[in-house]
């Protein structure tokens, strides 16, 4: 499965970003905005949507290619109806998202002339703390439904793990997981009051009590070290940033011209945008990787000392490995560049290792 994937997933990243690229680094991107009609206001909310449309369009075959590859493999349990149902919801999702970054930003350019780039990096930042309080209650919803656990034995373990862990959780809901994905998994979402522990339904059908708790407690760790609120911040300031460095990006005349605007104040200028950030963002992927493991196996080693069970753990990260078709030990090079998460080669060793010095 995952060797397959990677001829979908590093095609669409490249494919993605050479067209972001031929947006952005000739006129093609202003002519496709000049053809909305109207102020600038409609330039900007049009143009947006149809440069962000544009380019999901030019990846849907890769994407249509890997439903296919995951409903052979077992992985998937959408018909295609479903998946273009979902595939709708997150762009109708992120065609709001980008309306409301767009009209902050070309907003901003036009009310402060001159100090528009601290304002936007103030507003970007703010903007992603929202974010983390709504994406919860908000965005998930619209693509899972989550319903409250029933009152048992394991509902009562969860509570009680998470105050022994002295992480105060809403609720502990249920996603129904099962009508898309045989993967298993759960998580911790939300900070402060829109906190809850959130189960897949299908971990709960095909894992151990006792592993579903393993899972749990990795997860808890991560809001036990403030992991989702120390993200917050770097996102925040990772957003900020990419405000400053538009700012100092718009007085390179010589990049301007070969986009065909005059200024990044122009709504025209959006396929220079998108090709920034896919620049950005591909160059900041190693290092959000590398971050993203050590914080996953400080959760892991939460979760070990919280439990006590490395044997539990070991067979837990062995299903989630079997039932979710994933990499047991990945290339080193895909591991260093994208990599999440430690192998599990590398967690099962953190688990035996745990085990030997503590018994």
């Amino acid at each position: 499965l995952r060797g397959e994937l990677r001829w979908v997933a590093y095609p669409s990243m490249i494919l993605g970003l050479i067209f972001a690229l031929l947006l952005g680094l000739t006129p093609l991107g202003a002519k496709l905005v000049a053809l909305v009609p109207g102020p600038w206001l409609a330039k900007v909310l049009g143009g947006g949507l149809l440069v962000l449309l544009l380019a999901d369009i030019v990846t849907l075959p890769l994407a249509a290619w890997r439903h296919s590859i995951l409903v052979r493999y077992g992985l998937s349990t959408q018909d295609w109806g479903g998946w273009a149902v979902d595939l709708l919801k997150g762009y109708a999702v992120g065609a709001v998202l980008g309306a409301v970054a767009l009209l902050g930003f070309y907003g901003l350019t036009r009310l402060f002339p001159v100090w528009w780039w601290a304002w936007g990096a103030a507003g970007a930042a703010a903007l992603v703390v929202v974010l983390t309080f709504v994406f919860p209650v908000l965005v998930e919803p619209v693509f899972n439904k989550f319903t409250p656990m029933a009152e048992s034995p394991l509902r009562t373990e969860l509570l009680a793990l998470a105050q022994r862990d002295g992480v105060p959780v809403r609720d502990v809901l249920v996603a129904d997981a099962s009508r898309r994905t045989t993967a298993l998994n759960a998580y911790v979402s939300g900070i402060g009051p829109t906190r809850r522990i959130v189960v897949y339904d299908n971990l709960l059908k095909d894992a151990p009590e006792a592993e579903v708790a393993s899972v749990v407690a990795h997860e808890l760790g991560h809001a036990k070290d403030r992991d989702v609120l120390t993200g917050t911040l770097i996102g925040a300031l990772g957003a900020a940033g990419v405000v400053i460095g538009l700012y100092l990006v718009g007085g390179w005349a010589g990049l301007l011209r070969r986009a065909g605007i005059e200024t990044l104040a122009d709504p025209r200028s959006i396929g220079l945008l998108l090709a920034i950030a896919g620049l950005a963002g591909l160059a900041a992927t190693p290092v959000q990787a590398y971050v993203s493991r050590l914080i996953e196996a400080r959760a892991d080693a939460h979760a070990l000392a919280l439990t006590d069970d490395p044997a539990t753990f070991e067979q837990m990260q062995r299903r989630l490995t079997l039932v979710n078709l994933g990499d047991p030990d990945p290339p080193a090079w895909e591991q260093t560049l994208f990599g999440s998460h430690p192998t599990t080669v590398e967690r099962i060793a953190h688990a035996r290792s745990y085990a030997r010095t503590t018994r």
